[in-house]
């Protein structure tokens, strides 16, 4: 983490202002010594990043693992809007995000910005961001987190707003929470260890693949022969056991657990 923190930016802004921030950012550290698992610990995080206008906020692994010997693969936390996350999951983004892209050869915290206009950025992946802004996703940073194993993971902070830039000083405070929140996660997964998948019956999987597949209720109903009613009841009991809040959320999670193959 220190090497990390090196490459930290300078604080650059008004002292009433960093005073403020640097109370709010001791206020998230101490809330977080007594959290005890990871989405109350994403919770204080989001909170923290409103304080620099952030209302969004996204946590995960591209390769679909955090550290080893875990064989569960983490989900991915985030609180995007779920149009997006449906969206990009349909097209199937992960595959071209430039967000991934930097973050594999980036060692500190970085605009988005700097990699739409960077020479090596494709339209393909320009779309990417885009398409994210006409969800309301219009700037932000990133943060490449690495750890023991060649555990590599991404935090991601965003705004509604294109025309104002992130200051040196906001990326230094979002930076340092990221970190603080890798390491507590980090710690979470390895105290864990191997856990069991929630247990999901067939015809549950089923309803949870093809909502992934972009399918509705009365689409999935038609195809499985079942009422478009008892697909929302089977998907209900999904995000039950998936701890999701929507539909969407809960077709990601099972596919980065592998309890789904698209």
């Amino acid at each position: 983490m220190s090497d990390q923190l090196s490459l930290v930016p300078s604080l650059h802004f008004p002292s009433a202002a960093r005073e403020t921030f640097a109370v709010e950012f001791g206020r998230f550290l101490d809330q977080t010594d007594g959290v005890a698992e990871s989405k109350q610990l994403f919770d204080l995080l989001s909170a923290f990043a409103l304080n620099f206008d952030c209302p969004w906020i996204a946590y995960g692994s591209p390769d679909g693992k955090l550290l080893k010997p875990i064989r569960r693969n983490p989900a991915a936390m985030l609180n995007y809007p779920d149009e997006w996350q449906q969206r990009y999951f349909e097209m199937g983004y992960d595959r071209i995000d430039p967000i991934i892209k930097a973050s594999r050869t980036r060692a500190g915290a970085f605009r988005w910005s700097e990699v739409h206009n960077d020479a090596s950025t494709t339209d393909d992946e320009r779309r990417v961001f885009d398409e994210a802004a006409t969800f309301g996703l219009r700037s932000g940073i990133s943060v490449p987190l690495r750890g023991p194993d060649r555990s590599f993971a991404i935090m991601s902070f965003a705004r509604p707003w294109d025309d104002r830039e992130f200051p040196n000083g906001t990326i230094t405070y979002l930076q340092l929470a990221a970190f603080h929140f890798h390491l507590k996660a980090m710690k979470f997964a390895n105290s864990t260890g191997v856990e069991q998948d929630p247990n999901l019956s067939v015809r549950e999987k089923e309803c949870i693949l093809w909502t992934a597949r972009g399918k509705s209720s009365w689409e999935i109903g038609v195809i499985l022969g079942i009422s478009a009613n008892t697909v929302n009841f089977h998907i209900k009991k999904v995000k039950q056991k998936l701890d999701t809040h929507s539909r969407t959320a809960a077709a990601i999670k099972a596919a980065n657990l592998r309890i789904i193959e698209l």
